[in-house]
C-alpha cells in the first residue's frame, strides 16, 4: 500500500521559512517522480513543484520559484520542500504527490501551512 506521510506545516509569519517533510512506502521511492501541490482556503489545487527522481532536473511554478526548493534523499525514502521569504498567499494545504504536476496517482494527507502575523 502506498503511503505519503507530510509533516512540518504550522504557523509562521510573513518572510518566515519552513521545511515540509514527506516519509514514503510501500513503492519504490528511488523510481518515481514526486511532486508538491498546494490548495487554498476556496480554491483548487495548484501545482508547486516537480522532481525527477535522481532529484537532477526540477520544476517550480511561478508563484513560488526563487523562494522554494525541492529536494530528496533517497536513501531515507523522503521528498522535502523548502519554503523561504513566505507570504500571506503562500496559506493552503500542502500535499506530496506521486506523479507530475497535478497528474498524479497518490497523494497524503495534508500539512496545513499558514503565514500570517
Amino acid at each position: 500500500e502506498v503511503q505519503l506521510v507530510e509533516s512540518g506545516g504550522g504557523l509562521v509569519q510573513p518572510g518566515g521559512s519552513l521545511r515540509l517533510s514527506c516519509a514514503g512506502s510501500g513503492f519504490a521511492f528511488t523510481t518515481r517522480t514526486m511532486s508538491w501541490v498546494r490548495q487554498a482556503p476556496g480554491k483548487g489545487l495548484e501545482w508547486v513543484s516537480t522532481i525527477v527522481p535522481s532529484g537532477s532536473s526540477t520544476g517550480y511554478a511561478d508563484s513560488v520559484k526563487g523562494r522554494f526548493t525541492i529536494s530528496r534523499d533517497n536513501a531515507k525514502n523522503t521528498l522535502y520542500l523548502q519554503m523561504s521569504s513566505l507570504k500571506p498567499e503562500d496559506t493552503a494545504v500542502y500535499y506530496c504527490t506521486l506523479g507530475v504536476r497535478t497528474d498524479f496517482t497518490a497523494r497524503g494527507q495534508g500539512t496545513q501551512v499558514t503565514v500570517s502575523s
